[in-house]
Order: C-alpha cells, then structure tokens, then sequence
C-alpha cells in the first residue's frame, strides 16, 4: 500500500518512496533516456537498488519523492547535499519517458522549491543538467533557475564527454517572481 502524500501539486502527488516502488524505480534507471540523463553508466540491478533505498532514501540526509499522476508512478523528486548552515541544497529529478512533455517535472519542481524555502528555510538551490538535456534546462529556467556556470567535460556518460550545466536560485528571487 503506497504511503501518504507529503506534497500536493496540480496533476502530480509527490509521496515518500516505498518498498513496493523499488522495481518501478530499477526499471525506469535501466531506461537508456533516463540512465544517459542522470549520468549513470552501468545498470543497476535489485539488490543495488534495494541498497541505494535502504542507504540514501531512508536516511535522514536527504528528502526523496516519488511523483504520482492519476495513482501512477511516473518519476522521482528529490533534495540533497543539504548544508544547513549555508541554507542550500540540490535538488534533482527525473520522469520516466511515457510521461515526458506533459508538465509533470515542472510542476513538481515549483512545488518542492516552494517546500524548500517555505518549509526547510533554504537560502538557495542548485541544480545540474547535462548539456544534452534540453528540456531539463528549460525546466529549470522556467521555474526561476538561472544558469551560473559550466563544467566544460565534467562528466563522462554512454563513452562521451560532456559540458555540466550548473543552476541556482535564489530565495528571494523565487520570491519575487513568484508575487
């Protein structure tokens, strides 16, 4: 039985990750569209995702959630690399392909910044995308993200190298576009 919602949006429910989502999650990270944009390499099989869940999503480092539309699964939200005394984060996402191009990414993505500043008290967010990922960094930059900087090669993914594209938002200017 799936958890409660924590978060409320439009068309998308964002619960935490359970159990019983694990084969979910290792099959949509296996998708080359996913694998390729989150920069993983390898496959991942069930005793390492069941890893990745017990070490990381049931940690208390990290806020982890799973994206629901219509009681279906279609992705994951999540805030990390927390420093509470600079007030920032990352946050990171991805949405299973049968789902892109429908808004769900961006209106999870307003939702957890607002629960970012307005709950956790952040100061700021950051985010990386991968030069190739065009609809991530539209994403982005129409959620309020702007693009500070460039890892030129930063990372090596499917035997490339490509250019990191780094985001950051600001409390205040959140707050401002958002009046």
């Amino acid at each position: 039985m799936p958890g409660p919602v924590f978060l409320d949006a439009d068309r998308v429910a964002l619960r935490p990750i359970e159990e019983e989502d694990l084969e979910f999650l290792r099959a949509q990270v296996n998708d080359p569209t996913i694998w390729r944009a989150i920069g993983r390499s390898r496959p991942l099989n069930g005793e390492q995702e069941r890893d990745f869940f017990e070490n990381v999503v049931c940690g208390d480092d990290t806020v982890d959630l799973l994206l629901v539309a219509d009681s279906t699964p279609i992705g994951t939200i999540g805030l990390f690399d927390f420093d509470w005394e600079a007030r920032t984060a990352e946050i990171g996402y991805w949405i299973a392909p049968d789902h892109h191009d429908q808004g769900y990414g961006t209106e999870a993505t307003g939702r957890v910044v607002r629960y970012a500043f307005d709950q956790l008290g952040l100061h700021r967010l950051s985010a990386h995308v991968f030069e190739f990922n065009e609809p991530s960094q539209r994403l982005l930059e129409g959620v309020g993200f702007t693009r500070e900087g460039v890892h030129r090669d930063g990372e090596f993914v499917d035997g490339e190298h490509w250019d990191v594209y780094w985001y950051g938002l600001l409390e205040d200017e959140w707050r401002e576009r958002a009046e």
